[in-house]
C-alpha cells in the first residue's frame, strides 16, 4: 500500500450522484456544478458516474453516455488528473461492449463493469463469469474496474474466478464488495500475489474503517461523492497506517453512516437518503430520484434533518 499515491488505480474514487429536474429530466447545469465541487477537492483519484449511486438503472442508454461526456468535459476543464470511470451494466456481452464503447467515445478513462443482473436470479458458470469480463475487454479495449457483488448473491465472483480476471490486461482494479470479512484478507492476499499491479479497493461504505485496516488499496464509494473531504481523510489515514488519525475521522463517519445507511448496505434507499441529505445541506440541486423510486416521506426528511444537526451539519432546506 506504500505506493498508493503514485498508483493510478489506488486511493479514493467517488461514486457520484446524478442531478434531475422535478420532471425527472437530466439537470445538466446542476450536474456540472456538482462535478466542479468535487474536482475542487484535493485528494480524489477519480469520479465514477453511472454507478448504483448515480442511478444507472433509471438512465436511458443515451443518457449514460451523455452523463459520461459531461463528467469528462468538467474534469478536463478542471485541469486535475482525475479519472472518469463510467459504470457499465449490460445483460449480455454484446450489450456491455456497446455501452463500454459509448463510454470510451464520451471520454471515459475506464469503466466500472457490473455483472449481468439476470445472474442474480439464475446464476452462471465460471466460464461465463470470466468470459464476460474477457469479452468486454477484447470488444471495447478499455480499462476495467471489475465490480464484485456481495458473496451472498449469485452474481458474486469466487476467488478462483477473480484470479483468472486479473490475468486480463485491461483489468486494472477490482471494486471488492463481497461483504464477507472472513474472506476479505485472504482474497486480497491471493489476488495481490497473482498480480500486484491490480488495485483491490473497497466499496464497503458502511464499515470502511475495519475493511481498510485489514487490507485494501483504496475505496470506490458513494460516501466520497457526498462528503469527499471526510472520506479522503479516513481512507488516506488507513492507507498510511495512522490508526489514531483514522479513528478520529471515524468518529464523524460512523454517525453519518448510520444516518444514511441505517445499519444496512449501500442500496437504492441509502442512495436516495444521501441525495436528499446533500440537498438539505444546500450542496445538491434537487432531491429528485427517478421512478420507480418514490419521494421520501416528510417524516424521513425530518429524521435526516435532525440527524444532520446532531452531528454538527446544519440543513438550509
Amino acid at each position: 500500500m506504500n505506493n498508493w499515491k503514485e498508483h493510478p488505480w489506488m486511493g479514493v474514487f467517488a461514486a457520484t450522484l446524478c442531478a434531475f429536474h422535478q420532471d425527472e429530466s437530466l439537470d445538466e447545469a446542476g450536474l456540472r456544478a456538482y462535478i466542479r465541487e468535487l474536482t475542487a477537492v484535493p485528494g480524489l483519484k477519480g469520479l465514477v458516474p453511472n454507478g448504483h449511486t448515480g442511478e444507472i438503472m433509471s438512465l436511458r442508454e443515451h443518457e449514460r453516455a451523455e452523463v459520461t461526456r459531461i463528467f469528462a468535459e468538467e474534469v478536463a476543464k478542471s485541469g486535475k488528473p482525475l479519472k472518469v470511470i463510467s459504470g457499465v451494466c449490460g445483460e449480455g456481452s454484446l450489450s456491455a461492449i456497446d455501452h463500454a464503447r459509448a463510454a470510451k467515445q464520451a471520454g471515459a478513462d475506464g469503466i466500472l463493469l457490473m455483472p449481468p443482473h439476470h445472474w442474480l436470479r439464475f446464476g452462471r458458470s465460471s466460464a461465463e463469469a470470466v468470459g464476460f469480463i474477457a469479452d468486454v475487454a477484447e470488444g471495447a479495449d478499455i480499462n476495467i474496474v471489475v465490480h464484485q457483488y456481495p458473496a451472498w448473491t449469485k452474481a458474486g465472483y469466487t476467488l478462483k474466478e477473480m484470479l483468472e480476471m486479473v490475468k486480463i490486461p485491461q483489468v486494472k482494479c477490482i471494486k471488492m464488495g463481497t461483504r464477507d470479512m472472513a474472506r476479505w484478507l485472504w482474497d486480497y492476499e491471493q489476488l495481490k500475489a497473482a498480480n500486484p499491479e491490480v488495485a483491490i479497493i473497497t466499496c464497503h461504505d458502511e464499515y470502511l474503517l475495519p475493511t481498510l485496516l485489514e487490507a485494501g488499496d483504496g475505496a470506490l464509494i458513494g460516501f466520497a461523492g457526498f462528503a469527499p473531504e471526510l472520506m479522503i481523510e479516513l481512507v488516506q489515514a488507513c492507507l498510511e497506517g495512522d490508526l489514531p488519525r483514522a479513528k478520529k475521522a471515524q468518529q464523524t463517519v460512523a454517525p453519518l453512516a448510520r444516518l444514511i445507511y441505517n445499519f444496512g448496505e449501500p442500496g437504492c434507499a441509502a442512495h436516495q437518503r444521501m441525495k436528499a441529505a446533500k440537498w438539505l445541506l444546500g450542496s445538491f440541486p434537487s432531491p429528485v430520484f427517478r421512478r420507480p423510486v418514490r419521494p421520501l416521506p416528510e417524516a424521513e426528511m425530518e429524521r435526516l434533518r435532525d440527524g444532520l444537526k446532531a452531528i454538527g451539519l446544519e440543513p438550509v432546506r
